[in-house]
């Protein structure tokens, strides 16, 4: 009897799972997920990302289980463990995903140097070095990069691999139970494939659905205004194929109805999702971005580190409202939308002058969707140490965005309690209240609410000193 083994990593789904259609060619398929020890103990494991895997686990075994199957949970490390199970099988070939951050490459070296061991497509919707220049050489600027993409063949329905209705029993192999997790799952994120296709549904898949707002939402901070995808995406719930020819079907069909707004949020997000693409492409080209800046001039910049300010920082606790109820929000659900993470990176960075890496390692420390492609490139982007970095000059003001992006100071009073009962014109710079105002709303500066942390006239002029001193060597 010919077995395969189907080696999950990042694809918690049967649905457009290339490695599972190659693994049920043979007459067995063994469904096989490793507790992998150096993952598993590296630092950037968070809680809540912990428990959001263990549980799409739980919901993957479910649903194998439904077909006859079931999930086989193995501890250790992979090539120890692959191993073990060849021998205890007899499998012929092993089945997986291809990955592409510097250890992923590594760990599936040493396992294709001692097993027979298949990579296949489905992290990227392009392998990297599949999209380069003229010359060979790989794009380090996102507009180039994404309109290269988009002149590729693009995935369609027709080429995504349905589920399949039944799978082969696995009898006979011995398997770990599924581990609790000391942390509950978030409940505003369920996990599991079918929480992902029903999140891609109501967002891309029907008329008059969300994403026709997209444009024009997505960085408003009390709306609802994101897919809401990206935990789905970043452990495979989802594939990103199925996501891009949702948003072209989108594309493709606005202009038939005469909606406008449809196709420019089907367009916008799109470019998200090849935003996404880039940062895995970057970090295979250029793997020296996990550890500093992109462009080496930066990493001579002589940040100030004050510890003391990274943990009024990492709590909230800042004195600056959208920052302080963004930095709430990931600690209570492990995610924020991504104009908040821009904001708070910005304040990190370029106004405490703190290192970059500190805000990375913290948000891989905390996000549900925390990747370590899409985490590094955000932060080097906000830093301007980056790729397509925003200018080392940009400093995002943190009034200023709260204005533009929370009008009404709704999303700062779900985070922040206690300015709940600042006036709207007031909320986005509580420490300018008299204190007759400030007793009026029940929020003392420097009391119920801090004071604000630094003065950001002066901290602006550090920071593009210290940049310009990196600058000049």
């Amino acid at each position: 009897m010919s077995t395969a083994i189907w080696w999950i990593r990042r694809d918690l789904r049967l649905a457009d799972n290339q490695p599972l259609a190659a693994a049920v060619r043979h007459q067995r398929v063994i469904p096989l997920y490793i507790l992998d020890n150096t993952l598993w103990s590296s630092p950037w494991v968070g809680e809540q990302r912990q428990a959001f895997l263990l549980e799409g686990l739980r919901q993957l075994d479910q649903l194998l289980q439904a077909r006859g199957s079931r999930l086989i949970v193995r501890l250790g490390h992979p090539v120890e463990e692959l191993h073990r199970l060849v021998q205890e099988t007899g499998a012929a070939a092993i089945y997986a995903e291809a990955d592409y951050s510097p250890y992923a490459r590594r760990r599936d070296a040493q396992v294709a140097a001692a097993l027979p061991l298949t990579l296949l497509p489905g992290v990227s919707l392009f392998t990297p070095g599949e999209i380069v220049k003229k010359d060979g050489s790989p794009y380090v600027v996102f507009t180039p990069f994404s309109q290269a993409c988009k002149q590729f063949p693009q995935p369609a329905a027709a080429d995504l691999c349905p589920a399949p209705s039944t799978l082969p029993p696995v009898n006979g192999v011995h398997s770990l139970a599924i581990p609790e997790s000391p942390t509950p799952s978030s409940g505003l994120f369920p996990a599991g494939e079918q929480e992902g296709q029903r999140r891609l549904t109501a967002f891309a898949g029907q008329w008059m659905a969300p994403i026709r707002h997209y444009a024009d939402r997505r960085d408003r901070l009390d709306l609802e205004g994101t897919a809401t995808l990206s935990p789905y995406l970043r452990l495979g719930m989802v594939s990103i194929r199925q996501a891009v020819v949702s948003a072209r079907a989108c594309i493709a069909a606005a202009p038939r109805v005469g909606d406008q707004d449809a196709q420019r949020g089907a367009e916008v997000w799109l470019n998200e999702l090849l935003w996404r693409e880039f940062y895995i492409h970057i970090l295979y080209h250029f793997p020296h971005v996990r550890r500093g800046s992109f462009r080496p001039e930066y990493d001579q910049i002589q940040w100030l580190n004050d510890v003391s300010q990274f943990h009024a920082w990492q709590a909230g606790q800042t004195g600056f409202p959208v920052v302080d109820a963004a930095m709430r929000h990931l600690q209570h659900i492990g995610w924020m939308p991504n104009r908040a993470r821009m904001i708070v990176a910005s304040f990190l960075v370029k106004d405490l002058l703190i290192d970059w890496r500190w805000g990375e390692t913290y948000f891989m420390q905390q996000l549900i969707d925390g990747d370590p492609a899409a985490n590094n490139g955000g932060w080097q982007w906000t830093a301007g140490t980056g790729t397509d970095a925003a200018p080392y000059f940009r400093i995002f003001s943190p009034v200023s965005q709260s204005q533009r992006f929370d009008p009404e100071g709704e999303y700062i009073r779900r985070w922040l309690p206690e300015l709940a009962r600042v006036p709207r014109e007031r909320i986005h710079a509580p420490w300018a209240m008299t204190p007759l105002e400030q007793q009026a709303a029940g929020c003392l500066i420097g009391h119920t609410y801090p004071a604000p942390l630094i003065d950001r006239q002066q901290t602006r002029e550090r920071t593009l000193m210290a940049y310009a001193a990196a600058r000049k060597g």
